[in-house]
């Protein structure tokens, strides 16, 4: 990105850790919640681009109507994307309309993914469900008191449902909170 037209304020292009205030702030938007989500998976985008995915996500229509298209194309330029700029997480180049994520910007996207419940992440709570069943599975096979009664398939069977039913449950969590944050906006 070109210096003389990338928006970025020089507190944002020192500063280590965003404070938890700002973190919040930056949260509290879900349009630029869905922005930095879109970035962390596409790195460097057209802010049209950005502003279709954005459009997308808040009305579950692709193509997103016009009027939101719009709507959310003129928020992310006006408001959103310098914004992220000034707080040194994005780079926004406005001559060639283009944005590009910066490494500052995990620690905000990594409180995106809290499992409200339980209070851990989703692949955290992912990982710990597959290390369970890991465990079970090995311990039926190895002849570990009371689990080796039991067939090593019962277990890895369990383990399955468990993520069949955590990612049914996941996305059903994810979709009722993304109608009712875009409804409120």
């Amino acid at each position: 990105m070109t210096d003389t037209t990338e928006v970025r304020g020089l507190a944002g292009r020192f500063r280590r850790r965003l404070p938890a205030h700002e973190v919040h702030e930056v949260l509290s938007s879900t349009r630029r919640s869905a922005a930095l989500s879109y970035l962390q998976r596409e790195g460097e985008v057209s802010v049209q681009a950005l502003s279709e995915a954005v459009a997308t996500a808040e009305t579950s229509v692709r193509p997103a109507p016009r009027d939101v298209r719009l709507s959310v194309y003129n928020s992310l330029v006006g408001t959103h994307l310098p914004k992220l700029a000034a707080l040194g997480l994005v780079d926004y180049d406005i001559e060639h309309k283009r944005v590009r994520v910066l490494p500052a910007a995990r620690q905000v996207t990594s409180h995106t993914g809290v499992l409200t419940g339980l209070g851990i992440t989703w692949a955290g709570y992912y990982r710990t469900l597959g290390v369970i069943g890991l465990f079970l599975v090995v311990a039926s096979l190895a002849g570990v008191p009371v689990l080796s009664a039991v067939d090593p398939l019962v277990p890895a069977t369990v383990a399955l449902v468990a993520f069949a039913v955590s990612g049914v449950y996941q996305l059903w969590a994810e979709r009722r909170r993304a109608r009712r944050s875009f409804r409120g906006r």
